[in-house]
């Protein structure tokens, strides 16, 4: 079994929801980026003995939230010893709308994966993309590169669509699936 760690950001509570779904179906540890852009004591050390890394932020004006950023810019020390070299990396992003520039931020996330050295891991799910598809179903939001997940603005945490949820959970258990095979 892979150690996986979900290290998250999330402004209003919506986005560490989606963490938790991340973080059981890998059966992975929460990682939480505070409102200052930091991570808690220990949290370096967390990151480094993990066998998988899962990256989750908010998209705020079409990027990341400056709290994520913070963070990726402080693994800059990490990148330059390659500490995280050959590590299975994923990642998500929520929104309010169904669109909200998601892509820009999943491809930053697995930039961020790649100049580590990084082996990124798609969502490896085929969209529901037909007339019946509904929003409970998974990877209704036709998600590949990583995880979209839609929180309406008025919605509260417990709102968010059950289909993204489960689709969490999956992507979760996907990532850490290929850590372990990995690791063999």
């Amino acid at each position: 079994m892979s150690k996986v760690i979900v290290v998250y950001h999330s402004g209003y509570g919506h986005t560490k929801r989606v963490a938790e779904y991340v973080a059981e179906g890998a059966a992975g540890e929460l990682l939480a980026i505070d409102a200052e852009g930091n991570l808690a004591e220990g949290g370096w050390e967390k990151l480094a003995a993990a066998d998988a890394i899962i990256f989750g932020t908010p998209t705020y004006m079409g990027s990341p939230s400056w709290q994520f950023k913070k963070f990726a810019d402080a693994t800059s020390k990490v990148w330059f010893t390659r500490g995280w070299q050959d590590k299975v990396f994923g990642g998500f992003s929520n929104s309010a709308s169904l669109n909200g520039d998601k892509q820009v931020s999943l491809i930053a996330l697995q930039t961020l994966a790649s100049q580590h050295g990084g082996i990124w891991v798609s969502l490896g799910l085929m969209p529901a993309n037909t007339k019946a598809a509904q929003r409970t179903d998974v990877n209704n939001l036709g998600g590949s590169v990583g995880l979209l997940v839609q929180s309406p603005s008025d919605a509260s945490v417990d709102e968010i669509p059950q289909g993204d949820l489960d689709t969490a959970k999956a992507y979760g258990k996907r990532v850490a699936e290929v850590a372990a095979r990995l690791a063999r």
